[in-house]
């Protein structure tokens, strides 16, 4: 009955104003209304979750269910390009490549110069910090000031990995990072990126129906 109450409320306050105690009664009624909400979504999460817990890991037929779903929800049948339909994994993946290639472009765009400008020198000792080693506390702070609930990697591990299994994976990941700053590169393929397709519509068919999201290996 909240909500019926807030509607009747806000028409009210369309036509008049509202008095003072109906004024704090719908604030009142929102906030509940928010946490009811969120109570409610809670649950439905949990209920979720230990279904899946339950069923989804196993070859069942929940499990075959969800992932024929999503597979069905993830394909791309068909494409239109100046009302030409475009089928076949080939083709609309060259349909698409061509679309999104323009974003990936370096632009030709004259930047300012730098000429006849003063800058401030640092000194012997802060030019030494700039190239001294890291050290153990220096990546545990930067790692811990991601947020551990960014999307994963292609891999499935996401900083609340590295936060919670630290003791584990330290010593391997010290010796990544020792390993960067004596050669000064990076192992070939830790920028590569997977092009993820969003639809911004239900039943996309067009190249333009899509948001594009690139997933890094590792940020």
């Amino acid at each position: 009955m909240l909500k019926e109450r807030i509607s009747s409320l806000n028409l009210k306050g369309k036509t008049s104003a509202l008095e003072e105690e109906e004024v704090v009664e719908l604030h009142e009624l929102l906030v509940n209304l928010h946490s009811l909400s969120l109570i409610r979504t809670s649950v439905s999460w949990q209920q979720a979750r230990l279904r899946w817990l339950q069923e989804g890991d196993a070859n069942t037929k929940f499990f075959n269910g969800s992932m024929l779903a999503r597979r069905r929800n993830n394909s791309i049948q068909l494409l239109q390009v100046n009302g030409v339909q475009i089928e076949g994994v080939q083709n609309i993946r060259s349909v698409v490549f061509s679309h999104f290639s323009s974003h990936f472009h370096k632009l030709e765009v004259s930047q300012p110069g730098v000429e006849n400008m003063r800058f401030c020198q640092l000194s012997m000792v802060e030019a030494g910090n700039l190239i001294r080693p890291f050290t153990l506390e220096e990546v545990k702070q930067a790692i811990w000031d991601c947020d551990r609930f960014k999307s994963p990697g292609p891999d499935g591990i996401n900083f609340g990995y590295l936060n919670q299994f630290w003791n584990m994976v330290k010593d391997d990941f010290m010796r990544f990072i020792v390993e960067f700053h004596h050669n000064g590169r990076l192992t070939k393929g830790i920028n590569a990126t997977f092009i993820s397709l969003i639809p911004k519509v239900m039943s996309p068919q067009r190249s333009n129906n899509f948001h594009w999201w690139d997933l890094c290996i590792r940020c």
